[in-house]
């Protein structure tokens, strides 16, 4: 690319706009000034997650297997440089800087209330640059296996990663973020450089800056610290899942007052050019089904049946469509056979079309409050953005989803054998 072009992405429905940056170095940035905010919210990431360890380059002949958790193990070496540490830098600047790695992106943040452009140069300079030994690699196992075995002892993450494991027979979605103590001996720093060539490539990643900002000074600022780099075309395998669960049960026995549970519907995958109406479409119909007012929440409350409110989950993403609805209950077996009661009469009898009216104007609303945060309104513009989409795409999808569209939507989720429960007693 030789040159920086700029578009403006509005949402026709509230005005509300961003500048799309195309940048010459090939990375594309998300810019949204937001007058009157002092807060400057940042984030840098890459189409990189836990889910991608078989890929490959144009400099290779065939894929490459990595081990599990090496995009996380990648997150934690990169903000140790060779001359400095980077959130020692951050509280020079008043910055607070994190980052996170999940199972498709990784993401680089900070907030700041002053110093922005401080923050934000030190954020493109020590994602843009590696530094992997063999010592600072082997220091680094120790403080990652000591994390897993922390999250071992995390009831509801071992219930939700019990039940991946359960449904997914093949797919690395099973597998935990930060892998195991087993798969992280096997990284070194060669395959750490191999990793971040083939997906710290500016082409496949995306920098997205709300609150307080000038745009003109942080494309400045980008036109300084970007590199200019090859598009690699990085191509990722994904192993081939079947639509069956792997196991419908598991239970694990771990001395919690009153049991978790997690229930699993495995769905098929779809397009990404489809998943953002099919997210949306779902996450109302859990929210009819599920509800707060629902009435299967009536029952299970009359019944007193669960500890609190249900949650649900769309979890969805590169090769994998799940449905997860979990809480807290003396009789998770009951609860379960209750929920697919309900799904049967929804399927035959379809949802009321007064709460479907209802639950889109709060959605709506929800979406709308959601961009008066710079922290939210960066998030949006950087997850739409890795799939494919602009980050007005779920209130469009909100205007356009009937309740048709969602009772459909519920006969074709959930079907036989697609299943999963996963207790923690």
């Amino acid at each position: 690319m030789s040159k920086t072009t700029i578009e403006i992405i509005t949402d026709p429905r509230t005005g509300d706009s961003y500048k799309l940056v195309h940048h010459k170095s090939g990375l594309d940035l998300l810019l949204a000034p937001m007058e009157g905010f002092v807060t400057t919210a940042a984030m840098f990431g890459t189409n990189y997650g836990s889910i991608i360890n078989c890929f490959k380059t144009t400099d290779d002949e065939d894929f490459v297997t990595v081990p599990d958790g090496i995009a996380h193990y990648l997150e934690h070496k990169l903000f140790e440089n060779e001359d400095s540490d980077v959130f020692e830098l951050y509280a020079e600047t008043g910055a607070d800087g994190n980052a996170m790695t999940g199972f498709e992106n990784t993401i680089y943040l900070f907030t700041c209330t002053e110093n922005y452009l401080k923050s934000l140069k030190i954020l493109l300079e020590f994602v843009q640059k590696p530094y992997f030994t063999q010592e600072n690699v082997d220091k680094e196992q120790g403080i990652i296996a000591q994390e897993i075995r922390m999250t071992l002892d995390l009831p509801k993450r071992r219930c939700f990663f019990n039940l991946l494991n359960a449904m997914y027979h093949e797919h690395p979605v099973k597998v935990d973020i930060a892998g195991s103590e087993e798969s992280i001996k096997k990284i070194t720093p060669e395959l750490l450089y191999k990793c971040y060539s083939a997906f710290y490539d500016l082409h496949n990643m995306a920098l997205a800056v709300a609150g307080n900002l000038d745009v003109d000074e942080v494309i400045a600022l980008c036109d300084e610290c970007l590199k200019p780099c090859e598009d690699k075309h990085t191509e990722v395998k994904m192993p081939d899942e079947p639509l069956t669960v792997a196991e419908p049960l598991v239970e694990e026995n771990f001395g919690v007052g009153v049991p978790i549970f997690s229930i699993g519907f495995k769905c098929e995958a779809c397009e990404l050019s489809d998943i953002i109406v099919k997210e949306t479409e779902a996450e109302l119909m859990l929210s009819l089904l599920t509800g707060r007012m629902s009435p299967l929440a009536k029952r299970l409350r009359d019944e007193k049946l669960v500890v609190g409110p249900l949650a649900h989950e769309v979890f969805d993403g590169r090769g994998f469509f799940s449905l997860i609805i979990s809480g807290e209950s003396d009789d998770p077996d009951r609860v379960c056979s209750l929920i697919c009661e309900e799904i049967e009469r929804v399927k035959r009898d379809g949802f009321c079309e007064e709460d479907f009216a209802l639950l889109k104007k709060v959605e709506f609303g929800a979406g709308v409050r959601s961009m008066n945060s710079p922290e939210s309104y960066a998030e949006n513009m950087l997850a739409f953005y890795f799939v494919g989409d602009n980050a007005f795409a779920q209130e469009r999808a909100l205007g356009q989803i009937t309740l048709d569209d969602v009772n459909r939507a519920a006969k074709e989720l959930f079907g036989e054998n697609r299943m999963t429960l996963s207790v923690i007693r």
